[in-house]
């Protein structure tokens, strides 16, 4: 029944998919990250160094227990909690094996831009936000976009917006997550996916009744040592494949500009597929002018918007330009190289042999044996979409409560619960299609937000220009 009902989804999901990531999302990502870079000065290279100062300057995973939201590094820390899942590790291999090397580099394209859309959301978010009777925030694009339009208009967009991410992030997202925990430690250890799930539901349900306090106590501890983690045993792989970084980079951007060499087919619409892949994975991997992450920026504990959105900044740059870049490196230097298995081969070669979920088990394998490699790529996915779900859970629960009051929530929690463990059991091709479709979807009310309050961002960066 269940196998039925996934081959009628899946080419209707796939369909939609390809006119929304083909002929609306690259126009709107590029569309409003650019126009955020012009009217701005281009913050993200202007104030880039301020960003990191904010946040490493004082760097600690004790941030203490706040009387009320969350410091700015726990808001940070939540954020990058969202924005570094499976998108880094699944997603970019998916990129790559659908769009070549080359989809890569429309991924830094689309960061590059992105880091001025997130500084946009995060500034918004701090302007926006509600103040609870408790001292607590909730703020998020329902906010920004009701305070942008007035009216029927306004409720519409933010309540299309709200029930887009409550399915995106709140349920298929997490099924994304947890079916991509669910099949890497099947292949790692042998672990029946159905088990994996019990003990997420379980330990997923215990933070959850926390509230944001756990939450934030939970991230700012877990995305740190996740990050220094993978970053170790990336680094050692590109030790050992350092004669071939050159080689790595030169297909990286080869490829980007002539990619029917890898793909096959015409060169537009090769052209086409790299690039709709790398804003398509870039879009879930950053999560910039999705929406998600300002959810998280609006608990900080700041006076200041444009403060947060300059660390809000640092958190796409660490996702795309550090964990994705070196993941994306580890597996073209091991798989694509001339000695790899994959050298020359498009994508429907490639998909033969493998898939999104075991190319980066495959290429860490290839350095570290096979066994350790699957298991390394299973322990980092665990933390990467453990702590993603956290993140998400918590945006999708904002929006609940701003559609049905917090008496809502317990049902929202026990749901989401349910979606964890069905992640692990559906196939992986139809959890991702369709939550890149509501990935999608939740892209378009955000963007009109966030063109219509453009005065409202540059006054803050121009009150920075004046203030510094």
């Amino acid at each position: 029944m269940l196998a039925d009902l996934e081959a009628v989804l899946y080419p209707i999901v796939s369909k939609i998919n390809v006119y929304l990531s083909n002929y609306i999302l690259v126009f709107l990502l590029i569309g409003v990250g650019l126009w955020y870079s012009i009217r701005t000065h281009f913050v993200q290279v202007r104030c880039f160094g301020e960003g990191m100062k904010k946040v490493f300057g004082n760097l600690s995973l004790r941030g203490g227990k706040q009387e009320h939201g969350m410091s700015s590094f726990q808001a940070l820390a939540t954020a990058i909690a969202a924005q570094v899942g499976t998108g880094n590790i699944v997603g970019s291999s998916g990129a790559i094996l659908a769009g070549g090397p080359g989809a890569i580099f429309w991924m830094w394209i689309i960061a590059f831009f992105g880091m001025a859309t997130i500084y946009a959301e995060a500034t918004l978010a701090i302007k926006t936000r509600r103040k609870d009777p408790d001292g607590s925030y909730h703020g998020g694009p329902v906010y920004y976009i009701t305070t942008a339009f007035k009216g029927a208009f306004g409720k519409f967009l933010a309540g299309f917006f709200a029930v887009a991410i409550i399915l995106a992030l709140g349920f298929m997202g997490c099924m994304v997550q947890s079916n991509s925990i669910g099949s890497t430690f099947q292949t790692a250890f042998g672990v029946p996916s159905w088990i994996v799930g019990i003990v997420l539901v379980i330990i997923c349900g215990f933070i959850f009744l926390g509230g944001v306090q756990r939450l934030a106590a939970v991230t700012e501890k877990i995305v740190p040592i996740m990050a220094v983690i993978f970053l170790a045993g990336g680094l050692v792989v590109l030790v050992m494949r350092a004669s071939y970084i050159p080689a790595t980079f030169a297909m990286i951007f080869k490829y980007a500009f002539q990619p029917q060499a890898i793909i096959g087919g015409s060169f537009g619409y090769a052209l086409k597929e790299a690039i709709s892949q790398g804003a398509k994975r870039g879009l879930f991997s950053n999560e910039a002018g999705m929406g998600s992450t300002p959810h998280a920026h609006a608990q900080a504990n700041v006076t200041d918007p444009h403060d947060q959105g300059v660390v809000a900044m640092v958190g796409v740059f660490m996702d795309t330009f550090v964990v994705l870049t070196l993941n994306a490196l580890v597996i073209i230097s091991t798989l694509y190289t001339p000695d790899g298995p994959l050298a020359g081969c498009g994508a429907a070669a490639a998909s033969t042999t493998l898939n999104k979920t075991n190319l980066a088990q495959t290429a860490f394998g290839s350095v570290m044996g096979a066994d350790a490699g699957a298991m390394f790529v299973a322990v980092c996915l665990f933390f990467f979409a453990f702590s993603t779900i956290l993140g998400w859970n918590l945006f999708g629960k904002i929006n609940v409560i701003y559609l049905f009051g917090k008496k809502s929530v317990p049902v929202y929690s026990a749901l989401a619960l349910v979606f964890i463990f069905l992640g692990t059991l559906m196939s992986n091709d139809l959890v991702w299609e369709m939550t890149d479709m509501f990935n999608n979807l939740m892209v378009i009310p955000n963007a009109i937000g966030l063109f219509a309050l453009t005065s409202v961002v540059v006054a803050s960066t121009h009150g920075m220009g004046k203030k510094k």
